[in-house]
């Protein structure tokens, strides 16, 4: 990815764990490297169709202006967060923030802090067959497009299944959406299994009737296990509940482990 660079913008602001510092300020230093596509804005000469480093400028100044935070850890992390957030084709940053007058009372250049963050693309498998099951897969939908740091981008059509694991039940409604987000895997299923209580899920019984089930099937390409969050799920490949709605909208999507687009999973199983 084509990157765009800030070196050493100065800006005098009040971040720090002494009450001086909040109240006097002092000098930082703050780098950005801005990862985008410029390739349309070469072809073009278009600035819409890149970043605009000198507004970018201005929100980091204003920003860091308008807030006070006592580690300049948080800074970064709010900073890099807001810039995500409101900067159009940006697509990861990575941040320095430089504290040249750190009150350390030894003698030194610069104490910093440096941290890269990104948009993600998760796949989210739904579920419910309980009560208004297609209620709350759009109420669902509805809360991760609304939430802070995620945007729907992509969702197929809701199909009924029969029940897996337990089959004594109700069928299901299943679907599955895309999902552009900033927040990490364990966030991420933090904010699924609240969404599940808000739609009043008990776990009762493995594999049993559920309001809302929200799974995450992938992020970007990652491998991750662990005891509470295994990705990719671990049982896709074996759930046409998940492969159906999810070759609806990722086909050529490739499990990083298998080594098999979503579509030829899907085949394999259906053989």
């Amino acid at each position: 990815m084509d990157k765009i660079k800030i070196k050493n913008l100065e800006v005098f602001c009040n971040h720090g764990v002494f009450q001086e510092e909040n109240v006097l300020g002092q000098k930082f230093l703050v780098s950005a490297v801005l990862y985008t596509d410029t390739h349309m804005a070469g072809l073009t000469d278009d600035l819409t169709k890149s970043i605009h480093y000198g507004e970018v400028s201005q929100k980091i100044e204003r920003f860091m202006k308008e807030n006070t935070y006592q580690l300049i850890e948080t800074a970064a992390e709010n900073l890099a967060k807001h810039l995500l957030l409101t900067t159009k084709n940006l697509e990861k940053i990575s941040l320095e923030i430089k504290k040249p007058w750190a009150p350390i009372g030894l003698p030194l250049e610069t104490v910093s802090v440096e941290i890269e963050r990104k948009w993600h693309t998760a796949y989210i498998a739904l579920g419910s067959n309980l009560g208004d099951k297609e209620g709350y897969l759009n109420q669902a939908m509805e809360s991760l497009d609304n939430e802070e740091g995620c945007e729907v981008v992509k969702c197929s059509d809701f199909i009924v299944t029969e029940p897996y694991g337990m089959t004594e039940q109700e069928e299901f409604l299943n679907g599955c959406l895309e999902l552009r987000t900033l927040l990490s895997p364990v966030e991420l299923l933090k904010l699924l299994n609240r969404l599940e209580k808000e739609a009043h899920r008990e776990r009762i019984i493995h594999w049993g009737p559920r309001t809302l089930d929200l799974d995450i099937i992938f992020y970007d390409d990652i491998i991750w296990d662990s005891e509470k969050l295994i990705i990719p799920h671990k049982d896709m490949k074996n759930r046409d509940f998940v492969l159906k709605p999810l070759a609806q909208i990722a086909p050529y999507k490739r499990h990083p482990v298998y080594r098999k687009t979503v579509e030829e999973m899907l085949e394999e199983l259906n053989k």
